[in-house]
C-alpha cells in the first residue's frame, strides 16, 4: 500500500488546508481525465506541504471542495504548480474560486536560463538530481480503487515542486530578476484567465480543407454555426467532435443548408439531425443574415511586402540573440505572428506591446531598431546579431 494518505472525506480536507495556510508555499497538482468530455473529469489533486509531507485528495469521493477553495484564496501562501494555467482553470471551476498568488514554475523556469516549455521531469532533476518516473500519465484517474502506482506517481508530482521554486528564486536573484518573475507570475492573479471563452471566438479552433477559400458570408456562417456547438458542447459536457465534427461544419458553412433533406446530402445522421438539426439551422441562418467578414486575399507580395517581411527578419533574428546570450526563453518576450503585429505597426507600438521587464530588457533597443536608429549585424561573439548605431551617413 502507498504511505501517502489518500483523502475521501471533507473533514480530511478541511486538515490538510488548515496545515497549508499555516505556510509560505505548498504545491498543488491534479489529475484528471479529458477524453469524452467537454470539461476535464477531475479525479485526484495533489497537496506538497514540503518534502514527504504530501496529501491526496480524492475529488471523487469529497462532496465539498469549499476548503480548498479557500487554500486558492488564500493571498497569503503561494500555491506552487507546473504549467499552472490549465490546472488552475480546473481548479477554479472545482471550487468555483478564483485562484491568487500561484508561482509556475514551468513559466519562471523560462527567465533563469530554462525553457518555459521544460517537462516537471527535466525541472526536477535540474533542481535536485532526481528523475521522476512517468509510466502512470495516461491513466484512468476517475476509476477506484487506485493502484498504488498511481498514488506513488501523484504524489512525485509535488514533492520536489517546492525545492524546485526555491532554486528557481534563488537562481533569479543572482541573475537581478526576481522582480521579473514576480511579475510574470501575477497573470495567474488575473480573473479573465479562469472565465470561459467567448462561443464567437470558437471559429479559430475550427481545422479543415476549403477554409481559406471561403467567401466572407461563408465564414460569418462558420462562425455562426461554430458558436452553436461550442454552447452545445458545454451544456451537454461533450467534446465538440461528438457534436459535430470539424469536417462537418465546414461543409455546412460552404454549403448553408436550409432544412434537413439538406443536412442528409451533407451526410448528417438521421440521429444527429434529429438531436441537433433545429439548432444548427438557426445557426446558419444567423450566420446568413450577419455581415460578411472581411476575407483577406493574399497576391504576389509588392515591394512594401517586401520591405516588412525582410524587417521582421531583422527583429526576428535581433530578439533571438537576445535571449539566447541572456538566458531567457524568447516565447515569454513575443511569438513570431505578435512580433510581425509590431513591425506592421511600427516603433511607436513597442511600448504598450512591451511592458514591464520587457521594455527594459529588449523593448527600448527593439524600438530603436524600427526607428533606424540601430542597425543589426552579425557581429556577436557567439554569431547572434548584435544590435550596434548605425554607421556615420546611413
Amino acid at each position: 500500500m502507498s504511505d501517502v494518505p489518500l483523502i475521501d472525506s471533507t473533514s480530511g480536507l478541511e486538515d490538510v488546508v488548515a496545515r497549508a495556510r499555516d505556510l509560505e508555499a505548498v504545491a498543488l497538482d491534479t489529475e484528471f481525465v479529458w477524453e469524452r468530455t467537454y470539461y476535464a473529469g477531475l479525479g485526484l489533486v495533489q497537496v506538497g506541504l514540503g518534502g514527504e509531507d504530501i496529501a491526496l485528495l480524492d475529488t471523487t469521493a469529497i462532496p465539498d471542495l469549499a476548503a480548498l477553495g479557500a487554500l486558492l484564496e488564500d493571498a497569503g501562501v503561494q500555491k506552487v504548480l507546473h504549467d499552472a494555467a490549465q490546472d488552475l482553470q480546473i481548479l477554479a471551476r472545482a471550487t468555483r474560486s478564483q485562484p491568487v498568488n500561484a508561482f509556475d514554475t514551468q513559466r519562471a523556469a523560462g527567465l533563469v536560463g530554462l525553457s518555459a516549455t521544460l517537462s516537471l521531469q527535466d525541472l526536477v532533476e535540474w533542481a535536485v538530481g532526481v528523475r521522476l518516473e512517468k509510466g502512470e500519465t495516461r491513466s484512468d484517474w476517475l476509476r477506484r480503487p487506485l493502484t498504488d502506482s498511481q498514488l506513488g506517481y501523484a504524489a512525485a508530482d509535488v514533492r520536489y515542486l517546492l525545492d524546485a521554486r526555491r532554486k528557481i528564486l534563488d537562481e533569479a536573484e543572482a541573475r537581478d530578476r526576481a522582480g521579473w518573475v514576480a511579475s510574470e507570475m501575477e497573470r495567474y492573479d488575473d480573473p479573465a484567465l479562469y472565465d470561459e471563452a467567448d462561443p464567437d471566438d470558437a471559429v479559430d479552433r475550427v481545422k479543415g480543407r476549403g477554409l481559406g477559400r471561403m467567401s466572407g458570408r461563408q465564414r460569418a456562417v462558420l462562425r455562426a454555426v461554430a458558436a452553436w456547438r461550442e454552447r452545445e458542447a458545454r451544456a451537454l459536457d461533450r467534446t465538440r467532435r461528438m457534436v459535430l465534427p470539424d469536417e462537418a461544419l465546414v461543409a455546412v458553412a460552404e454549403r448553408g443548408p436550409q432544412s434537413g433533406d439538406d443536412l442528409r446530402r451533407l451526410k448528417l445522421t438521421d440521429r444527429q439531425i434529429g438531436r441537433y438539426g433545429d439548432g444548427l439551422l438557426a445557426a446558419v441562418e444567423a450566420g446568413v443574415d450577419a455581415e460578411p467578414e472581411h476575407v483577406a486575399r493574399r497576391g504576389r507580395p509588392g515591394p512594401e511586402d517586401q520591405r516588412r517581411a525582410a524587417r521582421l527578419l531583422v527583429a526576428q533574428g535581433f530578439l533571438a540573440g537576445r535571449c539566447e546570450r541572456e538566458g531567457v526563453d524568447s516565447v515569454l518576450v513575443a511569438t513570431k505572428s505578435q512580433l510581425a503585429d509590431l513591425v506592421e505597426a511600427g516603433p511607436d507600438a513597442v511600448a504598450d506591446a512591451f511592458p514591464g521587464w520587457r521594455y527594459d530588457f529588449v523593448g527600448r533597443d527593439l524600438e530603436a531598431l524600427l526607428r533606424g536608429d540601430l542597425a543589426v549585424g552579425l557581429e556577436g561573439p557567439d554569431g547572434w546579431p548584435v544590435a550596434t548605431p548605425p554607421a556615420a551617413g546611413r
